[in-house]
């Protein structure tokens, strides 16, 4: 979003400041679900039970000594763009956000289904990124790898930014968001981590299919998994074969 231009005021800033932090703990509710972003104002906030979802490239910053600019821009626009659809394909999704080469997003997951649908989004994401390597290697690209990493538990959902500025943002703080971003960043970090790196929470979630898909990790501390999408592995055979 294009900024508003205003110049700053100091003794202005400090009265904002001072409304904030003087804001009543009364005002950030306990909820069992994330509730619709119109129901947050500047003087409010919620505490509930959601998912996280983060996927990133592993080894990013190696890629541009191997390509161009005009390279490497299809290459993070093909990924991110596709991550992005993925992500955004679960009714239940509350924000997708991308921060350089990672797309992460945040469900409402009242029940155990909303959770193993998210599971979905996660092995759907790692097909893509098959799909995506086999569009690479036809073009002499250099194919990525990702990690991906899910996490259950509260966060703290908040408007944050300049009121009236429109510069605002919902801001998604705590334990799981910042979990399932440290799984993302051990997901094919060696050769023995899996791409799907999943909490013992979110994996305990989960059904007996989709629980029997993981293997404990010992070294994270987690379950992970290479899990894929059946149905579009065959596409991907039928399509440019083994």
């Amino acid at each position: 979003m294009e900024g508003k231009y205003k110049v700053h005021n100091h003794v202005e800033g400090a009265t904002r400041i001072r409304t904030i932090l003087n804001q009543s703990d009364l005002d950030y509710k306990e909820v069992d679900s994330l509730p619709p972003r119109d129901d947050l104002t500047f003087n409010n906030g919620f505490y509930a039970n959601c998912s996280a979802l983060f996927v990133d490239i592993r080894d990013s910053s190696k890629l541009p000594d191997k390509h161009k600019r005009p390279v490497l821009a299809r290459l993070y626009r093909s990924f991110v763009s596709e991550m992005v659809a993925v992500f955004a394909g679960f009714e239940k999704v509350r924000e997708v956000n991308i921060v350089g080469d990672c797309v992460w997003a945040v469900y409402n997951t009242p029940y155990k289904a909303d959770i193993n649908s998210v599971f979905a989004r996660a092995f759907i994401a790692n097909s893509m990124v098959n799909i995506l390597n086999k569009e690479l290697e036809k073009r002499g690209i250099t194919t990525i790898t990702v990690g991906i990493g899910m996490s259950y538990g509260r966060a703290l959902m908040i408007k944050a930014g300049y009121e009236g500025s429109g510069m605002n943002d919902v801001v998604y703080m705590g334990d799981v968001v910042n979990a399932a971003a440290k799984l993302a960043a051990q997901g094919n970090k060696t050769w023995s981590d899996k791409s799907l790196m999943v909490s013992d929470v979110f994996k305990g979630n989960l059904n007996d299919d989709n629980q029997a898909l993981l293997s404990w990790n010992s070294t994270r501390g987690c379950w992970h998994g290479n899990v894929v999408a059946t149905t579009v592995e065959q596409w991907i055979t039928e399509e440019y074969g083994s």
